[in-house]
């Protein structure tokens, strides 16, 4: 292809890549997906990864979501209008989980441990920053581990296949080896 040339992917090449991605990231498995109960992650070790394919994760998250955090995000994944707008006392609204958001800019394991410790926390604990501010609560006293997966598991499920494609490539440049 000559230096400045564009190409255009139709609808169909699109679906075969992103299955082609799909089984690349995942593989291919005999035996059914656990239940997220059946998950136990220890954050400081573990790579987390998400299954927005298994529909009795995506189910058991959608459950939890509307339980835990669609009054933040809403039930439609939607978010706070002017999330992206500072707060007067720092931080910002709750952002969308949707693919207009940017929860797909971050990988798998980072979004686990957001959601688990909360915003500022994890800003402490994993960035060892203190200037952060955010409303964004943990969850690692109300959510077991594996619900916490499914949650973001069926936030995952929600987005195109573009947007699960892309998050998939950054998820693959955090662990090239996952």
């Amino acid at each position: 292809m000559k230096p400045g040339m564009k190409f255009k992917i139709c609808s169909g090449s699109a679906l075969l890549i992103t299955g082609l991605v799909f089984v690349l990231v995942y593989g291919i498995s005999q035996a059914p997906a656990p239940l997220a109960q059946d998950m136990d992650m220890d954050m400081a070790k573990d790579i987390i990864v998400l299954k927005p394919e298994d529909l009795r994760v995506v189910a058991l998250g959608a459950r939890v979501y509307t339980e835990a955090c669609a009054s933040c995000h809403g039930a439609n994944l939607e978010g706070e209008d002017n999330w992206r707008e500072p707060l007067t006392g720092g931080g910002f609204r709750a952002p969308p989980h949707d693919e207009t958001g940017h929860t797909w800019h971050h990988p798998d394991t980072q979004l686990f441990q957001i959601t688990k410790l909360g915003r500022v926390k994890y800003s402490e604990v994993v960035m060892n920053r203190t200037d952060i501010k955010s409303d964004m609560l943990g969850f690692e006293d109300t959510l077991s581990d594996a619900e916490i997966i499914a949650v973001l598991s069926y936030i995952k499920s929600t987005w195109p296949p573009h947007i699960k494609v892309q998050h998939d490539l950054v998820n693959r440049n955090v662990h090239p080896d996952h």
